[in-house]
């Protein structure tokens, strides 16, 4: 009975000791007397962030880091370039308040490097996946891994610059298994008060988000306010920052920088347990800065990508030809404002204006004012050194006066860029519109005409045959009247008769015996193929000419009408590339029509088909 009593006891005990254990490993704080020692981690108190020891894919070394659900997304690292290279690593604090990383032989080889730290700190890992180091006795924040990140942008992390340096950048991994700083970097950079997102490939710009205008990047057609959720502006202290939360009817979301230097846009999904990419920042060659070179435009759509802007042209032929198109474009026609600068003036002296590029990412280098559009224009006309200019509601003027470099064409969103050029090139644009316009006059005028001819030749289709009997016979002007109501004056008339003069006594009439022999009384072995109008049929005439014949079908929809037009209008248009008509045949219910015969099938087949 005692044992009994002494095993339930012993049971309830073991029960409250596991409990307390646990409850010991769930805390989300680190002291100097509670360390976390590999492979301990300490766990968000809503269960998504966790912090420890990782090894990356294909690699052995161990980091200390902080993953979102599982260690596949890792988005802060601290020891990024002094690696553990075994599992007795510690992360605790050290006697001078800081958070620190020993190694089995108790050497830092990763400090928060706080200075005027206290010996009383603790360090707390919070729910947005954040590692803070306070002071005890006061509560003062000394240090927190968003002041430090690595290569991941989370929710409520800030991106910062002031005037004269940068504050808080991302640093890629040198590679998908290498945490340690590797060649591209990003942050902010403001401009006259003009806000952009950049990434370096060292010291060098190699891509920029576009001008921020308090919703979205202007340089990211894809962006939406809503879902993205960007925010940014002047924080109060003489600093720049931009920042993002998640609306809460959306999931998770990161911005990595990957170690190719690009930005990507990653979703959780909880019914796949996975973060999955839905944006990248280089979705084509010409998100890369500078592709085409000063005074150009880059569109991913073309080929090839790169084009002079309206009134430039190449600096050097030779090398643009064979796209290396870094060198640009130069000014075709000097601007006005330039001749009279250089005293080169003449009697030509109309004003300088702007052709409109739209739906583009504007240049690098903008210079901006909050001035409404009108004056935003007047005051780059006024200064020769404009040589370009937009303007956005929430940005307001924005105006350039060096090289016009990194220009993107969208299909949508981008801003409309006013870009300056001498009028004579103005000229030219409006020369093309003007040739455009004459030429679609003229076009339609041409199908209306024929179309009109046609409606009134197929009127009298059985009169137009006799006609063409009748031009076999010599007999030029067969007609006189076709009724009582009609004269030679008549307008269908003068074009019958023209076709009778000119193209129809060409025509050959051949009778229905000559035709069958042709094609061995319609053999199906001679049958070429089958339309609307009928069959098709190979032949050859008695002097070894080659023939295709054309045999209205009795079941076709077609009707004598078809065929005269057919007739009249092949007829008038014989050329090069259309297939020659020779003749006709019309005997009883007999038509067909006789065509040259192309072994290599006819223009309008490679055309349409």
């Amino acid at each position: 009975m005692c044992f009994s009593s002494c095993a339930n006891l012993f049971f309830v005990l073991f029960i409250l000791f596991c409990y307390v254990l646990d409850v010991a490993i769930a805390v989300d704080t680190i002291t100097s007397s509670q360390p976390v020692k590999d492979p301990e981690t300490l766990r968000s108190k809503d269960g998504n962030f966790t912090l420890g020891f990782f090894s990356p894919q294909n690699s052995k070394n161990r980091y200390v880091g902080i993953w979102w659900k599982s260690q596949s997304t890792v988005v802060w690292v601290a020891n990024r370039n002094q690696p553990l290279n075994d599992s007795s690593g510690i992360i605790t604090i050290s006697e001078d308040g800081n958070l620190v990383v020993l190694n089995g032989q108790k050497q830092v080889v990763w400090s928060s490097n706080v200075s005027n730290t206290s010996s009383n700190t603790t360090s707390q890992f919070s729910d947005y996946g954040k590692l803070v180091l306070t002071e005890t006795t006061t509560g003062n924040i000394l240090w927190d891994s968003f002041q430090q990140p690595s290569d991941t942008l989370l929710p409520g992390m800030k991106l910062s610059s002031n005037s004269t340096s940068m504050r808080v950048k991302l640093a890629s991994w040198k590679s998908p298994s290498n945490p340690s700083v590797g060649s591209f970097s990003s942050g902010v950079v403001e401009r006259i008060n003009i806000l952009e997102v950049f990434v370096w490939n060292e010291t060098q710009p190699y891509w920029r988000s576009g001008p921020w205008n308090g919703g979205i990047f202007t340089g990211i057609p894809s962006m939406s306010p809503y879902r993205n959720g960007f925010k940014g502006g002047d924080d109060g202290e003489a600093n720049t920052e931009i920042y993002y939360t998640v609306p809460s009817a959306l999931t998770f979301t990161i911005y990595m920088l990957n170690s190719q230097g690009q930005y990507e846009e990653k979703w959780w999904y909880d019914e796949k347990k996975e973060m999955q990419l839905v944006w990248t920042s280089q979705e084509s060659d010409c998100d890369v800065y500078g592709m085409c070179g000063p005074f150009t435009s880059c569109n991913a759509q073309s080929s090839p990508i790169c084009s002079c802007l309206k009134g430039f042209e190449p600096r050097n032929k030779e090398e643009w030809n064979r796209q290396n198109w870094t060198g640009g474009c130069v000014r075709r026609t000097q601007l006005q404002c330039e001749r009279v600068k250089d005293h080169n003036t003449s009697r030509d002296t109309k004003e300088d204006g702007f052709l409109k590029l739209q739906m583009v990412k504007v240049p690098d280098f903008p210079e901006g004012s909050p001035v409404e559009p009108d004056i935003c224009r007047s005051q780059c006309l006024e200064n020769c050194s404009c040589v370009a200019y937009t303007h956005d509601d929430g940005i307001g003027c924005m105006s350039w006066t060096g090289n016009l470099l990194d220009i993107q064409q969208f299909s949508e969103g981008g801003l409309d860029l006013y870009i300056r050029v001498a009028h004579t090139e103005l000229d030219k644009g409006t020369n093309t519109k003007i040739i455009i316009t004459i030429t679609v006059i003229i076009g339609t005028v041409m199908i209306v005409t024929c179309a009109y001819v046609m409606w009134r030749t197929s009127n009298h289709p059985g009169r137009i045959w006799n006609l063409i009997k009748s031009a076999r016979k010599g007999n030029n002007r067969a007609f006189v009247r076709f009724n009582n109501d009609e004269t030679p004056n008549h307008p269908s008339h003068k074009v019958i008769e023209e076709l009778s003069q000119v193209t129809l006594p060409e025509l050959l009439l051949f009778n229905f015996e000559r035709v069958a022999t042709a094609t061995n009384s319609f053999d199906l072995s001679n049958k070429l193929g089958q339309g609307g109008f009928g069959p098709v049929y190979k032949g050859k005439l008695q002097d070894g000419q080659e023939i295709a014949v054309k045999r209205l079908s009795r079941a076709s929809g077609q009707g004598l009408e078809e065929f005269m037009n057919e007739v009249v209008v092949i007829s008038k248009l014989q050329h090069r590339n259309l297939v020659r008509l020779f003749g006709c045949c019309a005997e009883g219910d007999e038509k067909m029509l006789i065509y040259e015969y192309m072994p290599n099938k006819s223009l309008d087949v490679f055309i349409f088909g």
